[in-house]
């Protein structure tokens, strides 16, 4: 790689480079950009895979989430609006006292149960022991 360029990966494999801008020009995303990278630019962060695979079980309540994921109430409220605009996760709000709001999976969202179920199979294969292989 060269010195000061940063990868690129583009769909089929093949890696190019570029150099990024000044810090006078406006940023541009290369063309093409990799799918993979942009997909965990929308699934990527701790909160929202914790979320996302929490969800996999099927609906629940905020609390039920916050509890069973560990994130705080403000953290986990973002991440429900950010899983919410991409289209993962919805909202349903029952308003009879007291008043629930409901989480679930979208179609978008189920189908991230193979993904999840390969990286189970792969960190069972690579990450358990790991510190015994060394």
């Amino acid at each position: 790689m060269l010195a000061g360029s940063i990868p690129n990966f583009y769909p089929g494999g093949t890696p190019r480079f570029y150099y990024p801008m000044s810090s006078q020009e406006p940023n541009v995303e290369p063309p093409n950009a990799c799918p993979v990278i942009e997909s965990l630019e929308q699934i990527g962060s701790q909160w929202r895979l914790a979320v996302l695979h929490e969800l996999l079980t099927g609906e629940q309540r905020f609390n039920e989430l916050k509890r069973s994921t560990g994130a705080n109430a403000r953290t986990l409220s973002r991440v429900l609006d950010d899983l919410g605009e991409t289209g993962f996760v919805e909202r349903r709000i029952e308003e009879d006292a007291p008043i629930a709001t409901y989480y679930s999976l979208t179609e978008k969202g189920e189908s991230l149960e193979p993904v999840f179920d390969e990286i189970d199979c792969w960190a069972s294969s690579w990450l358990d022991g790991e510190f015994e292989r060394e």
